[in-house]
């Protein structure tokens, strides 16, 4: 794609966002949201790659499909003769769009297949940029209920259980979206500013986690081990980001799913937490033999340890994004 173009699109994909985030209206949040579709997908589409247009496409159909559901269910609940079934109905339906636009589970079906066939760029685009919107039009209208206990819980258990069995990296970072998906919206029942806190870690973790990916130029887990043995820093803040995702102490990523705890205790959501908790440890798993097997694999190539082709502000950020947690003591005591 010419450059120029991609960074229309680009910009088009941020205005978007911003003006679903800043609207007072149904319909103003609704083009929002379909011109922030409109935006992504010529980034996603490649005429040198059929997995990426096949990509496109799937996530183009759920996308028009949520967003189809999401507007019937907004006249639904803006309808003034309704009968009690009504009442009920469309509400479930506006969590189901939204929840389909994020990728969570139940509604995951499509989101770890279209990250597997595109580019590192749009997988971070994917897991980061693209919940912003869907989440704040959530964050708006949610009142605390059954069905958004549930979908935290399916989330959780889905993600930590099918994420066990997958060897494509993509597809594991799809299923650990789906899980810190689950924590987010936690956290949003608890305090919008907890959201964000969380969801600007998570998102500048998958950041330093695909840059170190793209260094490695891996794809599967059987791939870590053939990569150099000279890209000994890449593998180690690799390693390290990864356990940070998986909130492991005394990372960064512990923070706010420490807080998230200790504020769903006060609310007395004891069952949900102890559940989100126990399945959490299992995602733990995956995290770890995706960062242990960078270590651990046999390599054919001898170790060149001090041929370090990394920019400087790679390991910088990498250790203020990791270590952050022993840094800044005072937010833990924060109540």
């Amino acid at each position: 794609m010419n450059h120029n173009y991609k960074i229309l699109y680009i910009n088009s994909l941020i205005l978007s966002s911003l003006l679903t985030i800043s609207s007072s209206s149904w319909f103003s949040m609704w083009v929002g949201l379909e011109i922030n579709l409109l935006s992504i997908i010529p980034l996603m589409a490649s005429n040198e790659n059929i997995f990426r247009s096949e990509s496109g496409m799937k996530y183009f159909i759920t996308q028009a499909l949520a967003s189809g559901l999401l507007m019937f269910s907004v006249i639904l609940i803006n309808l003034t003769d309704s009968s009690p079934f009504i009442v009920s109905s469309p509400t479930m339906i506006f969590y189901s769009a939204l929840m389909m636009k994020m990728g969570m589970a139940p509604f995951h079906f499509w989101f770890p297949e279209v990250l597997e066939g595109l580019n590192w760029d749009n997988c971070l685009i994917l897991l980061t940029w693209q919940k912003i919107a869907p989440s704040c039009v959530l964050m708006y209208f949610m009142a605390p209920n059954q069905m958004i206990a549930a979908i935290i819980a399916t989330s959780t258990i889905i993600s930590s259980l099918m994420g066990m069995k997958q060897t494509s990296i993509r597809k594991i970072l799809a299923y650990s979206s789906i899980n810190h998906m689950a924590w987010l919206l936690a956290a949003m029942m608890v305090s919008p500013a907890l959201w964000l806190m969380y969801f600007l870690i998570y998102s500048f973790t998958n950041l330093a986690i695909i840059i170190l990916i793209k260094k490695l130029k891996t794809h599967e887990i059987n791939q870590l081990n053939s990569a150099s043995s000279s890209k000994m820093l890449s593998k180690t803040m690799f390693m390290l980001n990864l356990l940070s995702l998986g909130g492991l102490p005394p990372f960064i990523g512990f923070l706010p799913k420490w807080l998230t705890i200790m504020d769903m205790t006060l609310m007395e959501i004891l069952s949900m937490t102890i559940m989100m908790i126990l399945f959490t440890l299992i995602t733990l798993y995956f995290y770890m033999r995706l960062g242990f097997s960078t270590f651990f694999m046999k390599s054919s190539k001898k170790p060149k340890f001090f041929k370090f082709s990394l920019p400087k502000w790679i390991p910088i950020i990498n250790a203020i994004l990791i270590l952050s947690l022993v840094i800044i003591p005072p937010l833990c005591n924060t109540s």
